[in-house]
């Protein structure tokens, strides 16, 4: 009677020892599992707070570069007089002074400028009309090598409110004209044709801002 008493006594205290074992498991478990959810949530924060600060240093980087480049006259930009340039609709052909021509009387519909890249001459009346609402006119002739038009393919599409055909009559292989406004580049790498897109791509000088360049005169 004694000897099962002991026994009795003795598997209750294993399982007191193996209940507070388990109990005690329980517990570093928790803890660990608590330790790690806060260093991946502080780990998690502090990434989201670099995020943050790096993205706000770019940002601010990049409105800087653009007040820079919008506030910097253009070197060897030419300029007309927004005021004496025509801005009447008209259905019958237009003499411009320049070419391209950079404003006057114009077609009622405008080009699509929606990053439009045309392989085909456009009517110059309809795209004085896209300068109009805003957009910057890339034109080339002849010489302007295969590689610079590529490039400016590229960055033409990627950017709303521009648009890209040939000129053939133009005298520089490579030309950006806006509203009132047209410099001559030498390659796609000039820096001034990105500043020519940053300050005049629904620039200040833009007549009708807010207008729109789709839903136009899409070319051949």
């Amino acid at each position: 009677m004694a000897s099962r008493t002991s026994e009795q006594h003795s598997r209750q205290t294993r399982i007191a020892e193996m209940r507070r074992a388990d109990k005690a498991r329980d517990r570093r478990n928790k803890i660990i599992a608590i330790t790690a959810s806060t260093a991946i949530v502080a780990g998690l924060v502090g990434f989201g707070a670099w995020v943050l600060i790096d993205q706000k240093q770019k940002d601010e980087a990049a409105a800087k570069a653009k007040a820079a480049a919008v506030k910097n006259p253009v070197s060897g930009e030419q300029e007309w007089d927004a005021k004496k340039l025509g801005r009447n609709h008209v259905e019958t052909p237009v003499k411009y002074e320049m070419n391209p021509p950079v404003g006057g009387d114009h077609h009622p519909r405008w080009m699509n400028c929606n990053g439009d890249v045309y392989t085909e001459p456009v009517p110059e009346v309809n795209a004085v009309h896209s300068l109009e609402h805003g957009a910057v006119w890339v034109t080339y002739n002849e010489k302007a090598p295969k590689g610079d038009l590529d490039k400016l393919s590229e960055r033409v599409r990627k950017q709303p409110y521009t648009l890209m055909s040939p000129v053939k009559e133009q005298t520089g292989a490579i030309m950006l004209s806006a509203w009132g406004k047209q410099v001559t580049v030498e390659s796609a790498a000039d820096p001034r044709v990105e500043q020519f897109f940053t300050k005049y791509v629904m620039g200040a000088q833009t007549p009708e801002p807010g207008a729109a360049c789709t839903n136009g005169l899409t070319g051949k």
